[in-house]
């Protein structure tokens, strides 16, 4: 594991650009950013579309590492090229780290909760991503409800995962989302905290993961899981809200740090003027990096 990549993570100042829309997610990715369904006629067509777009968030002035530490890919991202150079590489020469995303979609609601798909690949993707040059991955899960048995098979799932990870050199970023229109969202939320724990004081003192969580009801819920010495970050997912309501709840969680997709690059569109597009990147940069590192 490249050890300068992982102080920066444990220490370094700034947030996670989340870029890994895939499956489901992609379309609407495009749809927001203003490239309609009508642009491409397939799912190659698609990803060119979604790569364009990525590659112009990453290659914009804005979008560098004074503010952006990590940066989590997907997998055809990790396999193109950006200005001529592997994705993964153009990210570690700008010294931004890259994550990769190894999960493959959510099974069906099952207990309250939706577990990740199996993946019988994930050996092979593992040894990708490290010729790849990426450092850690992502995986995610979903929690709708309170159900002990449901949010504990989340957990279990996840952990027994992320030690295949830990065991091929990469950091695992562990990410069971609680939907945030949860009716006891709270609820979810302790009980998950509890779980993590658990198995967190089961890893050995060279084992240690990232957390990818939904910013918790209570602020501060989670900074027992902050500062637990087998985590080397905490960093929250928008999960829907807006970017200043994500923010504004980011900013009461001592510790931790951004992690946004959507709330990223709500104000990006494909037909921006490029001094435009600059703008709206460095607003929203600039918004999620002081939510990050100035708390209240």
């Amino acid at each position: 594991m490249n050890q300068s990549q992982l102080e920066r993570m444990k220490n370094g100042k700034g947030f996670i650009a989340a870029l890994d829309q895939s499956g489901g997610s992609t379309p609407k990715a495009l749809e927001a950013y203003g490239v309609m369904g009508d642009s491409y006629s397939n799912e190659d067509e698609m990803f060119d579309q979604v790569h364009q777009m990525r590659t112009r968030i990453i290659t914009s002035p804005a979008f560098s590492s004074e503010h952006i530490l990590g940066v989590i890919l997907f997998e055809q991202t990790m396999d193109s090229k950006v200005e001529g150079k592997y994705t993964a590489d153009y990210l570690a020469d700008h010294n931004i780290v890259p994550f990769l995303k190894v999960d493959k979609g959510l099974a069906e609601k099952e207990n309250g909760v939706q577990l990740m798909k199996p993946n019988p690949d994930l050996d092979e993707t593992l040894r990708r991503a490290n010729e790849r040059h990426i450092f850690g991955t992502k995986m995610r899960s979903v929690i709708h409800e309170p159900d002990e048995s449901g949010i504990k098979a989340v957990v279990e799932q996840q952990f027994e995962i992320g030690k295949r990870i830990i065991a091929s050199d990469l950091l695992p970023i562990i990410e069971p989302e609680v939907n945030i229109h949860s009716g006891n969202k709270q609820e979810c939320e302790e009980i998950l905290r509890t779980e993590i724990i658990k198995h967190l004081n089961d890893l050995s003192e060279d084992e240690h993961v990232m957390l990818k969580l939904t910013i918790p009801t209570k602020a501060n819920a989670y900074k027992g899981l902050v500062e637990h010495p087998r985590v080397a970050r905490v960093v929250a997912l928008s999960g829907g809200y807006s970017r200043r309501e994500a923010n504004e709840k980011l900013k009461e969680n001592d510790g931790m740090i951004a992690s946004f997709s959507r709330a990223l690059a709500e104000e990006l569109r494909v037909d921006q003027t490029a001094e435009d597009f600059d703008e709206a990147m460095k607003n929203a940069i600039e918004s999620i990096y002081d939510a990050s590192v100035n708390k209240k």
